[in-house]
């Protein structure tokens, strides 16, 4: 089980004080344990790609991280950058306070002008930060992240007043449906709390302990 948990798992630095050697020591961590992908901000990009070249570990980078309060324009201009510089996935951040106020509407053109701004082949997650609304709101969110055509809906930054839960996650699988995504990420730390996601309907785990969670 533990060689396929490491395949749920975005392996993941994204403070702000990361370095290049501690960027180049999760990029060994993620080939040795075969995770998924590491998660890093968009300046490593490049730097993460030459290292996993000849890996099957993808490059994942955030758009609009951690608020979201970017402009729509912004966020597809980074999200088109960062697979320039050869992202294969982005996590981008809806606009929150749109939510808030239930313009659904500036939500769903926000997260389709990123996913239009990306190959098709490109994964498109859409982080919701779900301690920030309610559950009417995260069903909500996830609805306009399905009908842009995103590929994931996903719980959280890691920045923001909560992470995952098992609450959350199964409300998002049972709002999305089968066949999405859905990304568990923020305080998820061990085997058990990962495999508890994954039982809730979790299809990615988010994780800054990634080597934790499979047991190494």
């Amino acid at each position: 089980m533990n060689q396929n948990l490491a395949k749920y798992i975005d392996h993941t630095i994204l403070k702000p004080e990361a370095t290049k050697k501690m960027i180049e020591v999760l990029c060994q961590e993620a080939i040795e344990h075969d995770f998924m992908s590491v998660c890093i901000n968009p300046t490593w990009v490049p730097y993460a790609a030459s290292l996993l070249s000849d890996s099957d570990v993808k490059v994942c980078t955030v758009v609009g991280f951690p608020l979201g309060a970017n402009t729509t324009s912004l966020k597809a201009y980074e999200a088109a950058e960062a697979v320039k510089n050869g992202a294969h996935e982005v996590d981008m951040v809806i606009n929150i306070g749109a939510a808030k106020a239930g313009d659904w509407e500036l939500v769903y053109q926000d997260i389709k002008a990123v996913v239009d701004a990306v190959p098709s082949e490109v994964v498109v997650k859409v982080i919701i930060e779900t301690s920030l609304l309610t559950d009417e709101e995260k069903v909500k969110a996830c609805q306009q992240a399905k009908k842009a055509n995103a590929d994931f809906v996903k719980t959280s930054t890691g920045f923001s007043t909560g992470g995952a839960t098992v609450e959350d996650i199964r409300l998002m699988r049972e709002t999305v449906g089968p066949d999405m995504g859905v990304k568990a990420s923020g305080g998820v730390s061990n085997t058990e709390e990962a495999l508890a996601m994954i039982e809730a309907g979790a299809t990615r785990i988010g994780a800054s302990k990634g080597i934790a969670i499979i047991g190494k």
